[in-house]
């Protein structure tokens, strides 16, 4: 019986991902650490409140067998340019690091399709720099998942978001050999993926988001 972590768990992946893993008889316990409750209960679950401004108060909470980083935000939620670095590069790292020390061998980490640290968009540089942070860590397993455009229920309204999904579906049925990892993706199927990545011992960090979908597909 396995211990998980999961940081992320009110949002569009990690939600998902909590549910499965409450089903899931190879874990026992999960953590979640989390700024206010959530509504979700289960007898696995252990509520972490955590200041995420200081993680090394947390030092000892951040144990266990997997770790799951799905924690993300946007320019609209975070216009402070530091703020919104710190979320999306130096968080995940931190929370890494701390990982690595106290002997946590899985680590999977919810990046971006497009994820390259010489980007110009802020956002795809700041998955791209982290995704290189994480590799130099040397975690037994390490997974970087790139999810291509999300389809799930969010709890905010992302117009853009929206246009965006009703284009590439109507353009998915022609993305075909390279361009399949640009196919929309559904947030089940991500979260299926991410616990079989662990449960089969997928050796490969970086995993694009047709991967994804032949991972989450295959029995």
């Amino acid at each position: 019986m396995k211990t998980a972590l999961v940081f992320g768990s009110s949002g569009l992946i990690g939600n998902q991902l909590v549910d499965l893993m409450i089903k899931d008889n190879n874990y026992n316990k999960i953590k979640l650490f989390v700024r206010s409750e959530p509504t979700i209960d289960s007898s696995k679950l252990e509520i972490i409140k955590t200041d995420f401004n200081n993680l090394k108060n947390h030092y000892d909470s951040i144990s266990g067998d997997d770790c799951f980083f799905c924690i993300g935000t946007t320019r609209k939620n975070t216009p402070d340019k530091d703020k919104y670095i710190k979320i999306e590069y130096n968080l995940p790292i931190e929370v890494a690091r701390i990982a690595k020390l106290n002997f946590v061998n899985n680590f999977i980490y919810i990046s971006s399709l497009g994820a390259n640290p010489n980007a110009t968009s802020l956002y795809l540089k700041n998955k791209g720099q982290a995704e290189q942070e994480l590799i130099k860590l040397n975690f037994s397993n390490l997974s970087i998942f790139r999810p291509s455009i999300l389809l799930g229920n969010r709890k905010e309204n992302r117009v853009g978001e929206k246009i965006g999904i009703l284009v590439m579906k109507t353009l998915s049925p022609l993305m075909l050999g390279n361009m399949k990892k640009y196919k929309p993706i559904k947030v089940e199927n991500v979260a299926k993926a991410m616990i079989k990545v662990i449960q089969r011992d997928y050796k490969k960090n970086i995993i694009e988001s047709d991967e994804i979908m032949e991972i989450a597909s295959n029995v």
